[in-house]
């Protein structure tokens, strides 16, 4: 395999197991050239992820962070850049495969820099779609892009859609995170801590809490949605705990082909890296007769509201669910920061919809420019913001 390479986000869960597979990969013969990688603001991982990657350049989010970046990375031979432009930077630069694992909309624009040169991105950054599908779909297709999923769910469904024009439905699982059987009551007193401990992956702490309210697999739905064609009605979630199946792709002639194996993420970015072959990765083996049983329920919409919302989002229009996301990306933080309570994430999310709703009408309304994707976003933050202060005082 010979492969350049850009990892965008590789402080995270997502870049630090696409670290481990390219280790892998190199010990085993494949030629791969890392050009650039990005991080927020950990700079002792930063660098020793260019100890192990030997990237040409390295950029940081934080503008301010240059000269701190300088002094971590010297030593490294790697070029380096701070603030948003450095970012789209990396992003831009010769490579013809991308790790887009930016978490939240700040990683639009780098992906997009890496869609508008035609590269194949591995897409794990969940609001390109969510915040901007129909403009990014557009947009990979006019710039000759590969879209290639790296969320275990849709990458599984990747490989087993041998015929989308024959499909039913589609059925993403979901763990049911830390919650799965807790109570209401139960809910509402817990903690960050405790949202994040999620029971199958390790995974950073905004996601980890989208998990526990589901929220996660509602994203999951509409990217779904964005990315196969399929309309909201015919994409199913199903709660697995054991997550062991990763997708399903119901046909007409009652056939269902499900992706199954170990939750471990190395094996979707290997199947990205390597895409249309596949790499030998030393992740475990799925044992079923060890396993002894799989087990399905169905989602309790009660006590997790977050997948009607974001069902409701998908049906309303792209406007809808660019709001839903970035109202969450508020909410998550202040619940993070201890502001505001566990339930109180979907409520601030559904009421700064109705806000938005209310004052700018944007039922069925599909941003036709990324300006207005980025106005969208900004007034259900600026909404979400005064509602989650409210609630900190009450």
């Amino acid at each position: 395999m010979t492969r350049s390479i850009s990892i965008l986000g590789v402080t995270g869960s997502i870049g630090a197991s696409t670290i481990e597979v390219v280790d892998e990969l190199r010990r085993n013969g494949a030629d791969i050239a890392v050009e650039a990688v990005t991080a927020g603001g950990n700079l002792s991982v930063l660098a020793e992820a260019c100890r192990r990657l030997r990237p040409r350049f390295a950029a940081v989010a934080d503008p301010a962070g240059l000269a701190a970046a300088r002094a971590a990375l010297s030593g490294l031979n790697v070029e380096v850049g701070a603030g948003p432009a450095a970012l789209v930077e990396a992003a831009a630069r010769p490579s013809d495969w991308v790790m887009s694992a930016i978490v939240g909309a700040a990683g639009l624009e780098p992906t997009m820099a890496a869609v508008r040169r035609g590269a194949t991105v591995a897409l794990a950054n969940k609001e390109c779609l969510v915040c901007a599908g129909p403009l990014f779909i557009q947009a990979a297709k006019a710039h000759g892009a590969t879209l290639l999923p790296v969320d275990s769910e849709h990458n599984a469904i990747f490989q087993v859609l041998t015929h989308p024009e024959r499909v039913e439905r589609l059925t993403l699982t979901a763990s049911g995170g830390p919650f799965r059987t807790a109570s209401r009551e139960a809910m509402a007193a817990a903690t960050p801590d405790q949202a994040c401990a999620h029971p199958r992956w390790s995974m950073g702490r905004k996601i980890s809490v989208d998990s526990a309210t589901l929220m996660n697999k509602g994203l999951e739905l509409i990217e779904a949605s964005y990315l196969f064609g399929f309309t909201e009605e015919k994409i199913d979630v199903l709660v697995h705990p054991e997550s062991t199946i990763h997708s399903l792709v119901h046909y007409v002639d009652g056939s269902v082909l499900a992706q199954m194996a170990t939750p471990d993420m190395r094996i979707p970015i290997s199947y990205a890296l390597a895409w249309p072959d596949r790499a030998a990765v030393s992740t475990a083996r799925l044992d079923l007769a060890a396993m002894g049983k799989l087990t399905f329920e169905a989602p309790d919409g009660v006590r997790f509201p977050a997948l009607g919302l974001c069902r409701t989002a998908l049906r309303t229009g792209s406007a809808a669910t660019t709001a839903l996301s970035a109202a969450n990306e508020v909410a998550v933080q202040a619940f993070l920061e201890g502001r505001i309570r566990f339930l109180d994430i979907c409520r601030i999310v559904e009421e700064a919809m109705a806000a938005l709703e209310a004052e700018a009408g944007f039922s069925a309304k599909s941003p036709s420019s990324f300006d207005q994707v980025r106005a969208v976003d900004q007034a259900a933050r600026d909404a979400a913001r005064r509602i989650a202060v409210n609630l900190a005082a009450a």
